[in-house]
């Protein structure tokens, strides 16, 4: 079709071919002949093009005739050996859930690769004895191995499919496709340097041309791939390197100018194409719409030019630990969302308690069913304790067993150990006796405090057991006055005992620093006022109670400790309104049980008094966030809050209030991180991984523990030097991505780990525990949450 735009000045010709008649060879045959044709015909002159020797059909006719037999059967016998047990899918990080069905729907990205890095690039690979194509194939492949984390991949290649040269005036389709497979580590798993698999990437280049004559659709009829309408088979990314036609259009009297269509069109997940032109060397990335957002797209190309001058500058280096990361990318990932440096109290935790007293002495403290406790009563109860405790040589360093239900004497003992200066170890009487038993001996334990009714419960100890209930009149001859200590924020606060995958409990250690550091940071945060009334709903040996306790006695806000039992829908909502619970703090499956049941009656404490609901302690489902939302809150707020124990408590926090699910997502936000805490993600070579791509979560910061007790080993595996500043990272073993908005995406665990209703479970200890038995050969554990 020729429009006509201005009359004797300006048309455009536009000229549509189906691919199944035409490819880009083709297009360069059409250029050539319409520029030959043009000049004959506007001459008068007949056309210049001689007959053609062969026509399409007869090629047609020919391939099904050759391509039969042995030597369909000896190509095919290569590419089934070549492809055996392919992965089935390159499984890239998308902004968006896969859908069930591709719609093709598609943008572009086009990018210039710098002259002097083209020219290196070229140098290289005629050193190497390879093409230019082999190298940025190579380099190509490097990059979906650090985004995806699969060293065995495939990369669809296009091929002209013209090796005889009676094709090759001939307008058609010819080209082929190539399924290329490389392996980018070896057979032990370790990466390959980048010249190795420059070689590799050579041979089968070489042999994979040999065999170019099977259609790439009889190559997929042989293998056979389980077949899924969400991705093509075999392969979901393509590489092509282009030449720019040596015979460019031009008609005499004619100013041409080439326009380039959008189709709007993607034939695969990602398609990198390169064009060598006369002036410059063009790259696009062609992407599924539905799967990339184009600033991914951008990311990536930036990815790809730092990963070729890092081939330029050293070919020899890993391919794990080639650079990839631009320069901007490392400057946010670094500093723009790691700048939370803020300044703390140099105190030691009841410190800040003792300064609240001093503020409002006769404010409500504690609250337990139907009794309370102002805050110099629980002051003068504690101080007590700590006298008593001090009585018995206990100071700093010194380990106090707490072994309590849930009570006004929990708060009362915690409070008197650290009064006293030693760290108090939470003992959960629910726990097996075994348990128990371990952690007193593992912690060396010299007091225990404890109630009467539970003393015949414990294990035997060499500590000194001190009930807190019925050796009260013995505490209260103690004075009330704050007694004096030697202990300094660097000594241990507490030590609270997590689960070990050798089927050892391993005790993690809290200093004051970092306790007092995070409950100020969480305090302003949270804007915790005195008005504010805190549900302790956490069982005490678990490190979120730890952040509900002390968050509330360090700012004069109320603390309500729930019964023993726990609250259906209903008992949760009367509690809450009689006793003006303000903050509450759930594990995500209680809170989704709430929501649940309040969908047909909305609690009228959500508007009226309840201005922060935070989840957190293992992953939180969408269906919670959308129900929530489904409640509509005007003014209560949703936070998730992720932090292991190692890191004191909570580390990131990330608001859901109105955060927009994307259809099919399984993983929600975790947030940025807390004032005083660093996030990074790391791949399993330790590289900084980009944006969007998955990496173990290391945390640094003010909150980073001690390390395990007993266990130098494991802290030195658990806990390393951090490389980008002062102090030392904690590498939690939970994979994460930054999201291009700063907050990190939760994507579960690198090793057996699992989270249940709160709580932390190596499903390696109970599988060490059971294998102990003598009947039992193999185990496994797993979850099921039906």
């Amino acid at each position: 079709t020729l429009l006509c735009l201005e009359p004797g000045a300006d048309y455009l010709l536009l000229l549509s071919m189906h691919h199944t008649v035409s490819d880009a060879w083709s297009m360069d045959v059409i250029q050539r002949e319409l520029t030959l044709l043009y000049a004959a015909f506007t001459q008068g002159h007949l056309s210049p093009l001689p007959e053609l020797a062969l026509q399409y059909a007869d090629i047609a006719a020919w391939q099904r005739q050759w391509l039969s037999g042995t030597i369909l059967e000896t190509q095919l016998a290569w590419w089934r050996e070549q492809l055996a047990g392919v992965p089935e899918l390159l499984t890239l990080p998308t902004d968006r859930p896969r859908p069930a069905v591709q719609s093709f729907r598609g943008a572009s990205h086009a990018f210039t690769l710098p002259p002097e890095l083209v020219q290196g690039l070229r140098q290289l690979s005629r050193s190497q004895g390879t093409t230019l194509f082999m190298t940025l194939l190579a380099a190509f492949q490097v990059l979906l191995m650090r985004h995806s984390g699969q060293a065995d991949l495939v990369v669809g290649v296009p091929v002209a499919g013209r090796t005889r040269v009676e094709v090759e005036p001939l307008i058609g389709l010819f080209v082929n496709t190539l399924a290329l497979r490389s392996q980018l580590a070896d057979a032990d798993g370790a990466p390959l340097s980048f010249h190795t698999l420059l070689a590799q990437v050579r041979q089968t280049v070489l042999e994979a041309q040999r065999h170019q004559d099977v259609p790439f659709e009889q190559v997929v009829e042989a293998l056979q791939p389980s077949r899924n309408l969400s991705h093509s088979p075999l392969f979901q990314v393509m590489f092509n390197l282009l030449q720019a036609s040596e015979t460019p259009l031009q008609l005499p009297g004619v100013a041409i100018e080439l326009w380039e269509a959008d189709d709007a069109v993607a034939k695969f997940d990602l398609t990198l194409s390169v064009v060598e032109e006369r002036e410059a060397t063009i790259a696009a990335l062609e992407y599924n719409t539905d799967l990339f957002d184009a600033a991914t797209i951008v990311r990536m190309a930036g990815h790809f030019q730092t990963l070729l001058a890092g081939v330029v500058a050293d070919p020899a280096q890993s391919v794990a630990t080639l650079p990839m990361l631009t320069a901007d990318e490392r400057e946010q990932l670094l500093v723009t969302w790691n700048d939370t440096v803020a300044e703390y109290p140099q105190a030691c935790i009841h410190e800040l308690f003792e300064a609240q007293v001093a503020r409002t002495p006769d404010a409500v403290a504690l609250i337990f069913e139907d009794q309370q406790l102002s805050y110099a009563e629980l002051n003068s109860r504690a101080n007590q304790v700590a006298h008593q405790l001090q009585a018995l040589g206990v100071g700093p360093e010194v380990l106090v067993g707490l072994c309590v239900e849930r009570s006004l004497e929990m708060v009362v003992g915690l409070l008197g150990i650290l009064k006293a200066g030693g760290a108090y170890v939470p003992l959960d009487p629910s726990y097996p006796e075994e348990r128990l038993a371990f952690m007193l001996a593992d912690a060396a334990v010299a007091v225990l405090l404890t109630q009467a009714h539970l003393r015949t419960t414990l294990p035997a100890t060499d500590a000194q057991v001190i009930c807190l209930d019925a050796d009260w009149p013995m505490i209260a001859t103690q004075p009330t006055t704050n007694p004096v200590s030697r202990v300094q924020p660097d000594h241990l606060a507490y030590v609270i005992y997590t689960s070990g995958s050798t089927g050892r409990p391993k005790g993690v250690m809290i200093a004051h620093y970092a306790l007092a550091a995070h409950i100020v940071t969480v305090c302003r945060h949270y804007a915790i006022t005195a008005q504010d009334r805190i549900l302790q709903f956490a069982a005490f040996s678990f490190d979120a109670a730890q952040e509900q306790i002390f968050a509330a006695l360090a700012s004069g806000a109320t603390l309500v400790l729930r019964s023993q039992t726990l609250w259906d829908g209903s008992e949760f909502a009367r509690q809450v309104s009689h006793t003006g619970i303000t903050i509450a703090d759930l594990p995500p499956g209680y809170a989704l049980q709430l929501v649940s049941a309040w969908q047909g009656a909305r609690p009228t404490f959500l508007d009226q008094q309840v201005r922060l609901v935070l989840v957190g302690g293992e992953a939180v489902r969408p269906e919670l966030v959308r129900q929530w939302q489904a409640l509509a809150p005007k003014v209560t707020r949703l936070l998730n809050v992720y932090g292991p124990t190692e890191t004191t408590i909570t580390a990131t926090v990330g608001d859901l209030s109105s955060y927009t699910i994307a259809a099919g997502a399984v993983n929600l936000p975790i947030g940025r991180p807390l004032a005083g805490r660093q996030a990074y993600l790391f791949d399993p070579c330790g590289q900084l991984v980009p944006i969007g791509v998955a990496g173990e979560l290391f945390l640094g910061g003010e909150g980073v523990a001690r390390g395990y007790l007993n266990r130098p080993e494991l802290t030195a595996e658990k806990f390393i030097a951090n490389p980008f500043g002062e102090g030392r990272l904690y590498r939690t073993g939970d994979l994460a991505r930054w999201l291009p908005d700063g907050n990190l995406e939760y994507l579960g665990r690198i090793d057996q780990q699992v989270k249940l209703r709160g709580f932390r479970i190596e499903l390696g200890e109970i599988e060490s525990v059971l294998s102990s038995h003598p009947v039992v050969q193999e185990v496994a554990v797993v979850v099921r949450e039906d």
